[in-house]
């Protein structure tokens, strides 16, 4: 039988003892030594790990059934490279910063449970260089934890839900030092009153299935809003990975909202009025869950919450799970081809007297060919979904018809998705809608549009021609 030329092969086959490739590879080996002078077995080097060649990997061991380079690691690499990828994406966007105080949104399941232990992390070792610096000029950044309790509006027994909820403060309650606020608060309280039933109408409101669920899920968002502004927090992190951004870029598409696309799958969003950002961008999900079934039952998951996805966005997710079982790297084109797409002037930190993050921010404008706030153009947004508009869309849907079917008297415009999924068809059913929209939905409308006149005013002003 011939011998096997290609160097780097890994598929098993036969080659001559005396192959220059052969030697090399042992030669390497060798010099792989661990501090108490164990060497790396040669008969069973294929199955060690490819990135430190000292320990078995993760398809060696029998422990996970999942394809794709992540299985040649073993767990100590896999982990860390896992958190490389998380201290990547934080240190490079400058999502944190020493004066900031992060919110992390905690649903229970593995991604936010990694982001949260991730995180925890990062703090712990800025109060160890805190502690051993002299000046201790650069304070530690402070971590809070919320929790959006749905049972209002969910199917689950109550009981369920109570004892998922005591799981999650023992779950922050346990970890080491700095001490981490966990916050619950209802989806009803965004009302400020009778918030409940209001919430139920509301939802009853929506006839489309996929409609009731982007729009609890934009609810869900003004609850983390509400939550951060009210205690003081600067960011909002978002547990959101590549295999969720993935789902997000297709049903996206399918709902009409591809202009406001970009907006939505950047590491930073600063359209809210707390910047949420996303370090979990670069992580799939089957990465997240093999870390929490490997990592000895130290990061518990609530799988009670993880409620599957209806209508269009279970279609979505079911399609690209196919996909991704066809090709492990299907997930990760999807999210790098929509990333081609420019990013709104938004997606970035906004300007801060910190160095550091001023230093990134310029670095994130010539990667990613974003504007500087000087040439910030004027943007028109969804009142639900808070989605940038195209002009067109501005146009279509405050301008047909009267006042009250379009809302216009609210100063209110909406995306396709949630004009023709969240809306009711009928114009009679406008007025009832909006009463039972939260309050924060017509009054962000209202100054929204306000601003919006006031900018062009002061266009008008400086540029007399736009008068014409």
């Amino acid at each position: 039988m011939a011998a096997c030329t290609v160097r780097n092969c890994q598929s098993g086959c036969y080659r001559n003892e005396d192959d220059d490739s052969v030697k090399t590879e042992k030669s390497d080996l060798i010099n792989v030594t661990l501090s108490n002078g164990n060497v790396p077995d040669f008969a069973n080097h294929h199955n060690l790990c490819l990135k430190c060649k000292l320990n078995k990997n993760l398809a060696s061991s029998g422990t996970v059934s999942i394809d794709g380079d992540i299985c040649r690691f073993c767990f100590d690499c896999f982990r860390g490279n896992l958190f490389g990828k998380f201290k990547l994406a934080v240190t490079s966007n400058a999502m944190i910063s020493p004066m900031d105080n992060v919110l992390v949104a905690f649903s229970g399941g593995p991604s936010s449970r990694v982001v949260l232990q991730f995180l925890h992390e990062l703090q712990q070792k800025a109060q160890k260089n805190f502690d051993a610096s002299r000046d201790r000029s650069l304070p530690v950044f402070g971590v809070g934890v919320a929790f959006v309790d749905e049972s209002a509006v969910s199917r689950i027994p109550s009981d369920e839900f109570d004892k998922a909820i005591q799981d999650m403060k023992s779950i922050v309650s346990n970890l080491a030092p700095p001490a981490k606020a966990f916050h619950v608060v209802p989806i009803e309280s965004i009302y400020s009153s009778n918030g409940r039933d209001r919430l139920k109408e509301l939802l009853n409101a929506v006839k489309d299935v996929t409609g009731k669920e982007d729009l609890l899920q934009h609810l869900r968002m003004l609850s983390l809003q509400k939550i951060a502004h009210e205690n003081g927090y600067t960011k909002l992190l978002l547990g959101s990975c590549t295999s969720r951004i993935a789902c997000h870029v297709i049903s996206a598409t399918v709902k009409g909202q591809g202009y406001s696309l970009p907006a939505d799958i950047q590491y930073v969003d600063a359209r809210w009025e707390i910047p949420v950002v996303l370090p979990l961008r670069d992580c799939l999900s089957q990465e997240l869950n093999m870390l929490c079934c490997l990592d000895g039952g130290s990061l518990k998951t609530m799988e009670v919450l993880n409620s599957p996805h209806a209508g269009i966005n279970g279609l979505v997710a079911s399609f690209v799970s196919l996909l991704q079982e066809e090709n492990p790297s299907r997930e990760c084109t999807i999210v790098r081809t929509a990333g081609k797409l420019t990013p709104f002037h938004f997606n970035q930190i906004p300007d801060s007297d910190d160095s550091n993050t001023k230093l990134a921010s310029r670095r994130r404008q010539k990667k990613f060919n974003l504007r500087p706030n000087e040439s910030t153009p004027i943007e028109s947004y969804c009142l639900i979904c808070n989605g940038p508009l195209s002009k067109s869309d501005h146009i279509n849907s405050s301008s047909p018809g009267s006042d009250e079917t379009s809302g216009y008297k609210f100063g209110a415009t909406w995306c396709p998705s949630c004009q023709f999924q969240i809306l009711p068809k009928e114009p009679s059913s406008m007025e009832h809608f909006y009463s039972f929209l939260p309050e924060q939905f017509v009054v962000r409308a209202k100054e929204r549009s306000s601003g919006i006149r006031r900018q062009l005013r002061g266009a008008n002003t400086r540029f007399p021609a736009f008068r014409q």
